[in-house]
């Protein structure tokens, strides 16, 4: 199997109380902590995006940290849509 094979790239729309409560900065943290790299950014609407790419196991760390938040946020939906590999190399948090 190759290193590709076993890599994901997912999109997620996070809805609920997720700005203002550092989400983001807690999102990259666990990014990094998971070997996973992309980005993460607020949206005009109130939600929180992000596209998290790397190993299945830490894609599926993130979608579970995403779905439950900081303990100060209050996550009401969570949409994830799955995509192309783009080939990211780091997480960053956007605007």
């Amino acid at each position: 199997m190759s290193e590709r094979a076993d890599r994901r790239r997912v999109r997620v729309i996070v809805r609920g109380r997720v700005q203002g409560v550092a989400f983001r900065a807690h999102t990259a943290q666990q990014a990094r902590r998971a070997g996973v790299s992309g980005w993460v950014r607020n949206r005009t609407d109130g939600s929180v995006e992000a596209a998290f790419e790397g190993a299945d196991s830490g894609v599926e760390a993130l979608l579970a940290f995403v779905r439950e938040g900081p303990g100060s946020a209050r996550v009401d939906a969570v949409e994830a849509i799955e995509e192309p590999l783009e080939g990211d190399v780091r997480f960053e948090v956007r605007g």
